[in-house]
């Protein structure tokens, strides 16, 4: 007879391979069918909600991993959300505006470009964007996310245009909008002004130069011993020459003390602790020091620029440092942020003598016409040709860049529009919403907090075409400004039928509400001219809370959950935060949650130079987006977020026994129906009970992980349990008991109740990350009344109170340290080729004590637990032991069995030829047969 045929052996159509790259896409199109996400949204209709707005990724180009990762990982947390039993909505969106779209239909145009109106290039840049909010959607929803795909936002939808408009005109009706003259942030290759978001430092080279000023003033008041000397020099540093024909001050620390030091013909002052670097660096030798004196002293006296005819004033400023340099810092109103603040405190003119491209105006004597950047070697060229360039020496540091073109910006003076942070206490009220917020990481807090304390005025203009309009006119009758909220709402209408092209399709009269005026003068509409600026598109996203979240009836805001890149903390965080508070009073978000940035296994960033870009198609196409979606839950994304094929193929492999363990179970599971053969746990086996509380560790563990969003460590806890406390113990312990008792027998219909248990409860924990897989073992699985059609349908196991045992985990946790013991034994015996297979084997044990009682109590088990034939326990010690634990006080021998062998189970047994029928069988298997 073959014995064979009669073992309950594994049967299962889940396959052993995967085939992720060809299979995925069946579930994609399955889930849409029946409308999966409309679904689940009416399963918890009732229940209360979790919401998490998408920050916009840009229109512009394919996904890459970056943004992957950041779907991703937005899709595990609205999974487990809605899992956990809330309705959790997802509503994907798209930022459409700005500068990047522009570029690339302005390389498309060429010179055709200058034929075309703005309106018509606007056109082009609406097609251009849609082209890839369809792209990328259709990349995105290939990583398996569930969510309104069909129904996104969209920036540059009407409806949305229409409130960007309308929160504009919140911010003029409380009168925190101005437009002034400051410098910015300037992009003289894009030709625009830059955000605060827009601008990443770079290493950068620049000279840097220690240059004299003479002083014109009559110093005997301020320092009496320099009283009758007309050779008297401040000297500066600066590590940008080209600012020093904008120069109008000087500035000293008031409280540091300043030294004026003899040198040949001249006399230097500078900052007394800085005096000796400042003479080694010049070359030049120190003489006496005629005089030592507080820079208060110097207030208001006056020296002249050193090529150019004017005098600038001595000021006094508190941000001036003795890091480097020498004490005294050149001050330039329309070309830095301190310096415009000095020069607004000392009544100076915020002069920036450079024009749109980057160079100077005409009225720039010796430089006119000349790239800034390209004229510090004009500048140091003249310094040094009058003799006040005292040292200069090339230095690398860090220098803002613009984010687009990766070119160096400019601070410089022009006419825009901000955003007051001090109006209305808009700075204060957001650092202490800030504070309200919940921040992971925890230095998010710190970081945004930083920015926005010290962060200058929010300036909304843009130089470009592709935006929302900023809804202000100029009067030709008397040349004032017209910003008037009425204006701005009545457009706003105009924009929801229309789109915010109409403002450059219509003349002003079309625009105004009928009867409107100038305020000023008068005028009528036929007299304005319309603002040729836009709106920076950070304002454009930062308003989503207003045109989406308090606009969809399946939404609200605040929202519970922000979730972006670490780089949001200047970018969409910060201007939705500055936006929510400015007209709501309140930030738009509870808890912020940042994620680091994709680098390669080595650490560095990604680039095509170093030819180390991954792209998320490549992975797609080789692995499959499982392995996508299991990278992103393996890493802690707080840090950076490293990949590689090597990673990749360690992930694989992870999941590969997390397969399989899915698939030993279905296998073994093949004639089980909860419903018909579910044994109470009452009537289980010490080892069943055991896993059932080890299960349950695992639920409250994975639930709690879930919640802080710490994904990393369910991947790490989830597969440990597969490998560790399934597929090494009990899985492999139970394999006897399900292949070879009784098909109907309680022991094995017991075991398979709590294998039925765990893999019901597996596959919904594993849900929210391996989303296909996990509806595929769902397919395969038998279900309880109530199941749902999807596993993304049902909800995250609980934890039934009747597999909590403290006494039998205490007791298990003794049996397991010596199984490891005989574990390590029958290792070396199968090495000395004692036998070939454990169940070869005879174990004789000892320990002592409460462990030997133990012991013996566990007797009948034990050969089960160890997967062997014989357990024999000793009263003493085992004479030459195989392996010993001094620390437990046990020994273990391990030797053949000298019993005969059952040909159905393997195992060596002493009754077998106790039935008369199978004569070759142990008494077990002929009763099974």
């Amino acid at each position: 007879m073959n014995y064979k045929d009669t073992l309950n052996l594994p049967k299962t159509k889940f396959p052993m391979r995967a085939n992720l790259s060809q299979r995925e896409p069946e579930f994609l199109a399955r889930w849409y069918e029946m409308r999966l996400y409309q679904q689940l949204l009416q399963a918890r209709a009732d229940a209360p909600d979790y919401i998490l707005h998408d920050g916009p990724p840009y229109a512009n180009g394919n996904i890459h991993l970056g943004t992957a990762l950041n779907k991703i990982l937005k899709d595990i947390i609205v999974k487990s959300r809605a899992m956990a039993g809330f309705r959790a909505p997802y509503v994907p969106g798209w930022d459409c505006h700005g500068l990047p779209i522009e570029h690339q239909v302005d390389k498309e145009l060429g010179a055709a470009k200058e034929q075309m109106s703005a309106a018509d290039v606007r056109k082009r840049c609406r097609s251009y964007a849609a082209k890839f909010v369809d792209i990328q959607r259709e990349e995105f929803k290939r990583l398996g996310g569930l969510g309104d795909w069909d129904n996104p936002y969209l920036t540059m939808d009407y409806g949305y245009e229409a409130t960007i408009a309308r929160e504009f005109g919140r911010f003029v009706a409380a009168g925190s909008l101005y437009k002034g003259r400051k410098p910015v942030y300037w992009c003289a290759h894009c030709v625009t002004a830059l955000a605060e978001a827009e601008v990443e430092y770079a290493d950068h080279l620049t000279p840097s130069i220690t240059v004299a000023f003479k002083v014109v003033s009559d110093l005997s008041q301020a320092v009496p011993e320099l009283a009758g000397r007309d050779n008297v020099h401040i000297a500066i540093w600066t590590t940008t020459p080209w600012t020093l024909p904008a120069n109008l001050a000087l500035a000293f620390h008031p409280d540091y003390d300043y030294v004026a030091i003899e040198c040949g013909e001249r006399i230097y002052i500078m900052a007394e602790r800085l005096a000796a670097l400042v003479f080694d660096e010049a070359g030049l030798s120190a003489g006496k020091t005629l005089a030592r004196f507080p820079g208060s002293a110097m207030e208001g006296q006056k020296a002249r620029h050193p090529f150019i005819q004017r005098e600038s004033l001595v000021i006094n400023a508190d941000y001036v440092t003795l890091d480097t340099g020498t004490g005294i810092v050149h001050i330039a109103p329309g070309h830095g942020q301190e310096d415009y603040e000095s020069g607004l405190a000392y009544g100076l003119d915020v002069y920036a003598p450079v024009d749109d491209q980057g160079r100077f105006t005409k009225d720039v004597d010796f430089f006119a016409g000349q790239f800034v950047f390209d004229a510090n070697g004009a500048v140091i060229e003249k310094l040094q040709e009058l003799g006040m360039l005292l040292a200069q020496k090339d230095q690398q540091h860090s220098y803002p860049h613009c984010w687009r073109c990766k070119q160096p910006i400019i601070f410089r003076a022009t006419s825009q529009w901000f955003i007051s942070m001090e109006h209305a206490e808009l700075r204060a009220k957001s650092l202490e919403q800030i504070e309200r917020t919940r921040w992971i990481p925890s230095w998010g807090k710190d970081r945004i907090y930083g920015m926005v304390a010290n962060r200058p005025d929010w300036c909304l203009s843009r130089q470009r075409s592709w935006g929302i309009p900023i809804l202000a006119f100029t009067c030709k009758g008397c040349e004032s400004t017209i910003l008037d909220a009425k204006v701005v709402q009545h457009v706003a209408e105009l924009f929801a039928r229309e789109g915010s092209d109409a403002w450059f399709i219509y003349d002003p009269p079309a625009l105004v509400p009928a009867g409107f005026v100038c305020p000023e003068c008068g005028a009528g509409p036929e007299q304005f001219v319309k603002e040729r600026d836009i709106l920076d598109v950070w304002f454009d996203s930062g308003v989503s809370y207003a045109a989406v979240c308090e606009r969809r009836d399946d939404l609200r805001s605040p929202v519970d959950l922000y979730i972006e890149g670490s780089d949001q903390h200047r970018g969409w965080f910060h201007s939705s935060l500055l936006a929510s508070v400015g007209t709501r009073g309140c930030a738009p978000y509870a808890t912020v949650l940042t994620h680091g940035f994709v680098v390669d296994g080595n650490g560095k960033k990604m680039s095509k130079s170093l030819g180390n870009v991954i792209q998320p198609e490549q992975v797609i196409k080789r692995y499959g987006a499982e392995i996508l979606r299991l990278w992103t839950a393996a890493e802690d994304y707080r840090d950076d977020i490293r990949i590689s094929d090597e990673i990749l193929k360690r992930l694989v492999e992870a999941y590969r026994r997390i397969r399989n363990t899915f698939r030993f179970m279905l296998g073994n599971l093949q004639d089980f129906d909860p419903e018909l053969h579910a044994v109470p746990i009452e009537q289980m086996t010490d080892i069943d009970r055991w896993a059932l509380q080890r299960l349950g560790v695992l639920i409250e563990q994975v639930r709690g992980w879930y919640e802080q969003f710490e994904f990393h460590r369910i991947f790490h806890a989830l597969h440990n349990y597969c490998v560790v406390d399934l597929s090494s113990l009990y899985l492999d312990v139970l394999k006897d008991r399900l292949y070879a008792e009784q098909r109907e027998g309680e022991l094995r219909r017991g075991s398979q109740t709590v294998l039925w248990t765990i893999a019901h409860s597996l596959v919904r924990l594993v849900a929210p990350i391996l989303s296909f897989t996990a509806e595929e073992v769902w397919d395969h699985l038998a279900h309880a009344a109530g199941d749902p059609e999807s596993v993304h349908l049902a909800l995250l196991p609980d934890v039934d109170p009747a597999w909590a045992d403290p006494e039998l985990t205490e007791r298990w946790q003794k049996l397991l340290e010596l199984r490891a013991l005989a574990t390590k034994a029958l290792e070396l015996g199968r090495n000395e080729k004692l036998f070939g297979n454990s169940v070869d084997a005879k174990v004789t044990m000892h320990a002592p004590g409460a462990l030997g009682e133990l012991l013996e109590q566990a007797k009948p088990m034990l050969p089960e637990l160890l997967i062997v034939s014989e357990v024999e326990l000793a009263a003493q010690p085992v004479e030459s032991p195989t392996a010993q634990d001094e620390a437990l006080g046990a020994s273990v021998r391990v030797e053949p069995s000298d019993l005969t062998k059952c040909p159905r189970c393997w195992l060596h047994k002493a009754d077998i030829g106790s039935s008369p029928e199978h004569p070759e069988l142990c008494a077990r298997c002929a009763a099974a047969v």
